[in-house]
């Protein structure tokens, strides 16, 4: 299992690290274009009421990956106990078995929409961009029509075989860039079409991209949780072997030596 985790972590290893600097880019390019308008209706603008959230965790369909999804409920659980979330409306929409089987355990909401089914399992069954896609187009629509007034993405970011990142990213309302400095500020650009249009056509292209890149992500971080799982079973598995190896020999040893006691008393009975 650590051979095939492995094989499997390079694949994946380097579809996020080239998926990584589109992402990032596209991010850019936004936040530049989104610089000095207000908020439009829609995607972009943020709701007063804020009541319903919906929590979006992505976890592993299988197992035997350490605390790979543990980390994830665990993040969900400490996210949800702030302040910003007490008194509002919480659904939980899954991306991973895992996922629904740790929330079910605490009695958590699933959501249960027209535009939502009530999990995404299947994206990791084929991880590719199309697959994404329409998900993030129903998370969009659930957001749109109002049925959610926030959308929370939790998930696990690779950063190397042994080191997973939790990363909880607010989805959607889209958070306004932040400008560094009054020159950044100043920068006046010139857009063919309009700011509008253009940021019309590049929200849902960032947003699919966005979600896409945390499934990657993901993916990276559960093959290299389960290869360095499999690398602690299998030297855990080796230090009780031999602790056990050693455990039998002191056993058989005591046995020998007893049977040996026993003939040589025999022995001596028969002599006297």
């Amino acid at each position: 299992m650590k051979m095939v985790a492995a094989a499997k972590m390079k694949k994946a290893q380097d579809a996020i690290v080239q998926m990584r600097p589109f992402a990032e880019k596209l991010s850019e390019v936004m936040a530049n274009v989104s610089l000095g308008i207000d908020a439009a209706e829609g995607m972009y603008s943020p709701r007063k009421q804020d009541q319903n959230i919906l929590i979006v965790p992505i976890t592993s369909n299988r197992g035997l990956c350490g605390g790979f999804n543990a980390q994830i409920f665990k993040a969900m659980v400490r996210e949800l106990e702030k302040p910003e979330y007490q008194g509002k409306d919480i659904s939980i929409f899954s991306i991973g078995k895992k996922g629904m089987e740790l929330s079910k355990r605490v009695k958590m909401k699933f959501v249960n929409t027209d535009s939502l089914p009530e999990n995404a399992n299947h994206l990791f069954d084929s991880l590719a961009y199309d697959n994404a896609d329409k998900v993030a187009q129903a998370l969009m629509e659930a957001y749109t029509d109002g049925t959610f007034d926030r959308i929370v993405l939790i998930y696990n970011s690779f950063k190397n075989a042994a080191t997973q990142i939790i990363k909880v990213e607010q989805f959607l309302p889209i958070e306004p860039a932040q400008t560094e400095g009054e020159d950044d500020a100043s920068v006046e650009y010139i857009f063919e079409p309009s700011k509008e249009e253009i940021l019309e056509a590049l929200i849902p292209k960032s947003l699919k991209t966005q979600l896409f890149k945390a499934l990657l992500d993901s993916n990276a971080a559960e093959q290299g949780a389960r290869m360095t799982a499999m690398h602690q079973a299998t030297d855990n598995a080796t230090a009780l072997l031999k602790e056990l190896k050693l455990s039998y020999n002191k056993a058989r040893q005591a046995a020998i030596t007893k049977e040996i006691l026993e003939i040589v008393s025999g022995a001596e009975a028969l002599n006297e």
